[in-house]
């Protein structure tokens, strides 16, 4: 199925699961709309797999493209140091440059001489090697070498969410970690006064505006060391200090974006759910209703409800039970938007981030943010740094990542929080 067509049948889909809950009436008996609620999950379960198989997809081409870009580098007649192993003319067929063949022509076996598959089916064989990271054992790297027919890394990961974004939030960069210091003034309760005629305006100091202070230091997390052995490094098809590298840099991600969400602001960042004001409180504990939604958007200010970062924060699994909600005219809260035209899904009219360090629906938990994550600040200590140790453990390489940033909401009436019973 093409790329297109995924995405035509994602929009089938969603259409389709409307549909099953537009069935759904005042008057629908019990069963029947279990039946047709169950329908709806199942529809946006395969939602879902579409989605996922989207992103597969998108990767795939990606990666086929720096395969025939690496292929381009290396065709005959390149430097004699750019070529594949074995490339030479009259060297003998290697494993190594037959795999690398089969990959850069898209896995396509028919491509290969009759030669060049019968070194492809005999493999190589590896030597026993113990390391901490290593080519001989497939959980620390093996699956890494070319002697399996694959020509990708799947990786698992979870996402990490937008708070460490420039986009979502306002980012301060600094080259060193000295304390910040961010004035603040609450005046909305400030107004003006009927005046007499030749009185005097009254000067009692009551009416003077008061200042306040937040502070911004620069807390230090790092990824511990992952070593790997130096056989590892030479024999996979793959930069291991590259990989590693976006490995440990994804989660440099998840822990930033963790603590500027739920940091407890004592020897850590302030997260934005931990400083948020309450906008509103669920009626139950196990679930959240279209009307609270509306409550908490209202909650707060119309003045941060016009700014450019204003929006909804919560987590995946809150977002599914949001899907399902409608408001008072039968309208669904949750609006598809359109990939293909860079229009982002919405709620109420406003763009949502999912953050997967929101907790999710249970008693007491805050599920929901809503509100001008502008005023939401990010102090960044340089870049994250990802350095590779090649004297330290040698002969193997060791690689770890470095971060220092702080997070601190400046206005806690900008954004506010539903809380469940």
């Amino acid at each position: 199925m093409s790329l297109k067509e995924m995405q035509e049948q994602r929009g089938r889909l969603v259409a389709q699961a409307r549909e099953a809950l537009d069935e759904i009436k005042k008057n629908t008996d019990e069963a029947r709309t279990a039946e047709l609620e169950a329908r709806h999950d199942k529809i946006m379960g395969d939602f879902d797999k579409i989605e996922k198989q989207i992103e597969r997809e998108e990767r795939t081409a990606a990666i086929e493209a720096r395969f025939e870009q690496r292929r381009q580098e290396r065709r005959p007649g390149a430097g004699s140091e750019d070529r594949a192993p074995g490339s030479d003319v009259g060297d003998p067929l290697s494993y190594r440059s037959v795999f690398f063949k089969y990959i850069a022509t898209g896995a396509d076996l028919g491509a290969l001489e009759p030669e060049e598959r019968a070194v492809l089916k005999a493999g190589v064989q590896q030597g026993e090697e113990y390391r901490a990271q290593s080519s001989a054992s497939g959980a620390a790297g093996g699956y890494t070498v070319p002697t399996e027919l694959a020509n990708e890394i799947i990786k698992s990961m979870k996402a990490f969410g937008p708070m460490y974004d420039s986009g979502v939030t306002t980012e301060i960069n600094t080259s060193g970690g000295n304390t910040i210091l961010l004035p603040t003034i609450d005046d909305t309760s400030g107004t003006g006064y009927a005046h007499t005629q030749g009185a005097d305006i009254t000067d009692d100091g009551s009416a003077d505006a008061v200042f306040g202070q937040k502070q911004l230091d620069a807390y230090v997390y790092d990824t511990k060391f992952v070593k790997f052995s130096f056989e590892l490094a030479q024999d996979s098809i793959f930069n291991m200090e590259t990989l590693l590298g976006a490995l440990l840099g994804e989660r440099l991600g998840r822990v930033a974006n963790s603590q500027l969400t739920v940091g407890t602001g004592s020897s850590a960042p302030n997260g934005v759910a931990t400083a948020s004001t309450l906008g509103k409180t669920a009626a139950s504990a196990v679930a959240i209703a279209s009307d609270e939604l509306i409550d908490l958007v209202h909650s707060v200010d119309p003045a941060y409800r016009q700014a450019p970062k204003v929006g909804f924060q919560f987590n995946d699994l809150t977002l599914a039970a949001i899907r399902k909600l409608k408001d008072g005219q039968g309208n669904y809260l949750w609006q598809m938007g359109d990939v293909t035209k860079g229009v982002p899904g919405s709620l109420l009219g406003y763009r949502y981030a999912i953050n997967q360090a929101i907790a999710s629906i249970a008693t007491g938990n805050r599920t929901v943010l809503f509100g001008d994550f502008g005023k939401y600040f990010v102090r960044k200590v340089g870049s994250p740094v990802i350095g590779v140790m090649r004297e330290r453990f040698w002969p193997n390489l060791g690689v770890a990542g470095y971060i220092r940033f702080d997070g601190e909401l400046g206005d806690t009436a900008a954004i506010k929080h539903l809380k469940q019973a």
